[in-house]
């Protein structure tokens, strides 16, 4: 391969590449990928993640931390 030339792949990610990364499920990164959550791009019918705008959107993606539970009730035990 002349020296000139950069492989694809060194520059994106593919959608399985990116749920592996995220340990997500492929069909819900494909979701997240047509509705514009994770950073990407068709490309040849093929949706790729830039690995640069990956890695920034990953940095500024803030998690909601799950709300801590509300007391308990009466005649509420917290028991299943």
């Amino acid at each position: 391969m002349p020296d000139n030339v950069i492989r694809l792949d060194a520059l994106v990610y593919s959608v399985a590449e990116v749920a592996e990364l995220l340990n997500l499920a492929l069909g819900g990164t494909y979701a997240l990928v047509r509705s514009g959550d994770i950073p990407a791009r068709k490309l040849g019918g093929r949706w790729v993640i830039p690995k640069q705008v990956f890695h920034d959107w990953l940095e500024d993606v803030t998690v909601e931390p799950d709300p801590e539970p509300g007391p308990l009730l009466p005649g509420q035990d917290g028991l299943f």
